[in-house]
């Protein structure tokens, strides 16, 4: 599904990653663990075409990533690759249905297709009920499921995680950590999670350790 080789990263005089090789089946769920400072959201953020690479390769499928530019990058990060982040980034003027599908709209996809997926996906994730209300009328918990949603409306092939469940209670956090199985489950998507909850980078596929922008 993925593979990354030889990624390094720089900024400016401070070597963040030095020579990263990453491996990711499909339908795989893998935890990155580590120290703070260690290039976890560095790493990840790369994978997930975010940020570049100084060094190194990133292959998707047939695709490699790193060679993307421009318009072709933005529209294959849309349509192929989901991101869940720590703090929401729910757009507080949309509902959440709206926000759901923004990335759908990007892409071309007709309102009536999307908002079919997006209430499929809701109900998936406990959260149908809560479509026509706006961020700041939902909980920290129904939020992040409405992010979760967002990630998956173009069902891309890869989904990526920063401290998903980083500002979330406990039993929020623990839902989600169940959820992120159920979906990969349901919809065989590969998951790259960077965590700080020990419970949930145990219980992924895999779980990669950091230190000093290396995995070891």
């Amino acid at each position: 599904m993925l593979e990354a080789k030889g990624i390094e990263k720089y900024y400016g005089d401070l070597h963040v990653l030095k020579g990263v090789d990453v491996t990711i089946k499909s339908g795989e769920v893998v935890s990155i663990v580590g120290a703070s400072g260690a290039g976890k959201s560095t790493l990840l953020h790369i994978l997930g075409t975010l940020d570049d690479a100084d060094k190194g390769e990133v292959k998707v499928g047939n695709v490699v990533i790193t060679q993307l530019k421009g318009d072709q990058m933005a529209a294959y990060r849309n349509k192929e690759i989901g991101f869940i982040f720590q703090f929401h980034n729910l757009l507080p003027e949309f509902t959440a249905e709206e926000n759901i599908i923004i990335p759908g709209l990007i892409a071309g996809r007709g309102e009536k297709e999307l908002k079919k997926r997006a209430l499929e996906l809701a109900s998936i994730l406990g959260v149908s009920g809560r479509l026509d209300h706006k961020p700041a009328e939902l909980s920290g918990g129904e939020q992040q499921r409405i992010a979760v949603a967002r990630a998956l409306i173009n069902d891309p092939k890869i989904i990526f995680a920063d401290e998903p469940s980083g500002n979330l209670d406990s039993k929020s956090a623990e839902d989600l950590h169940q959820l992120f199985f159920k979906l990969r489950d349901e919809f065989g998507q590969s998951f790259v999670i960077v965590t700080h909850n020990q419970e949930l980078a145990q219980m992924a596929d895999r779980m990669l350790t950091m230190q000093d922008g290396k995995i070891i």
